[in-house]
């Protein structure tokens, strides 16, 4: 089985999820279980840094569509952070970019939360 790890850290009032090694059909759950922690805990700012991720299948991709609606609903987000050029050609084929904000930064994702919240 592909070596798959999540780490949740909070950064403020954002979550931000770091996903290591092969997200698939195998480790999606794994990533689910820290979307669900999120969702008792009522953390609807999320930035899933994607620095150490070497692989995303449609099962990982499915993921972040099953969890969206609801953070947005409680006005939060998932923003992308840190993805390598063949794991975007895989969202970018899906059309994600039209749904989801992409930052080449962690720290830059952060921020949009930070400003988004200022009235």
């Amino acid at each position: 089985m592909a070596e798959f790890n999540v780490n949740l850290r909070g950064v403020g009032a954002v979550s931000v999820i770091d996903v290591k090694g092969y997200l698939d059909a195998h480790t999606a759950p794994e990533l689910e279980n820290v979307f669900n922690r999120l969702l008792d805990q009522k953390q609807y700012q999320v930035v899933v840094n994607f620095d150490d991720l070497k692989y995303i299948s449609s099962a990982g991709l499915g993921v972040f569509m099953a969890y969206v609606e609801t953070m947005r609903e409680n006005e939060g987000d998932i923003k992308f952070s840190n993805m390598k050029e063949n794991v975007y050609n895989i969202f970018d084929l899906l059309g994600f970019p039209i749904l989801y904000e992409f930052f080449k930064e962690e720290n830059e994702a952060i921020k949009k939360f930070c400003d988004s919240s200022k009235f």
